[in-house]
């Protein structure tokens, strides 16, 4: 069995966090999606309209997902990689070259998908943001 591991805060999924999932779940026979704790997205200083709890429970409502794990820190992925026998992990091409994610080629390897077309969820959160925004006044 090829064990495929992936990142993500998965705040507001949109088609392009479906497609990137789907592409994961194509390199093996079995997805664990590490997702951001609030905690961790505090670190990283982003917020999410959902909490962790929240962004889970979707997670794992999405039939190409097998296991959901929290992500806590940045550190923790070279323990993720041996505690869950990964073959590969996988991140969205925003992610290629980036240090973080090269350095886990020690461990396992590592592939990206690619960029999901129209769908970025930054721009979506930004309508979001700018439609609360207009309701407030």
């Amino acid at each position: 069995m090829k064990t495929i591991l992936t990142y993500g805060t998965y705040d507001l999924i949109t088609p392009g966090h479906i497609e990137n999932l789907k592409e994961a779940k194509s390199m093996g026979d079995y997805l664990i999606v590490g997702v951001s704790t609030d905690e961790f997205n505090a670190i990283k200083h982003k917020k999410s309209y959902l909490t962790y709890e929240e962004r889970k429970f979707v997670m794992e409502a999405i039939k190409y997902v097998d296991k959901v794990i929290p992500e806590y820190d940045w550190n923790q992925k070279p323990d993720d990689i041996k505690k869950y026998n990964v073959d590969v992990v996988v991140m969205g091409s925003d992610w290629e070259g980036d240090p973080k994610f090269e350095a886990l080629r020690e461990y396992c390897d590592v592939k990206y998908t690619k960029r999901p077309g129209k769908w970025s969820s930054t721009e979506f959160r930004s309508h979001i943001d700018k439609y609360v925004k207009e309701e407030e006044r």
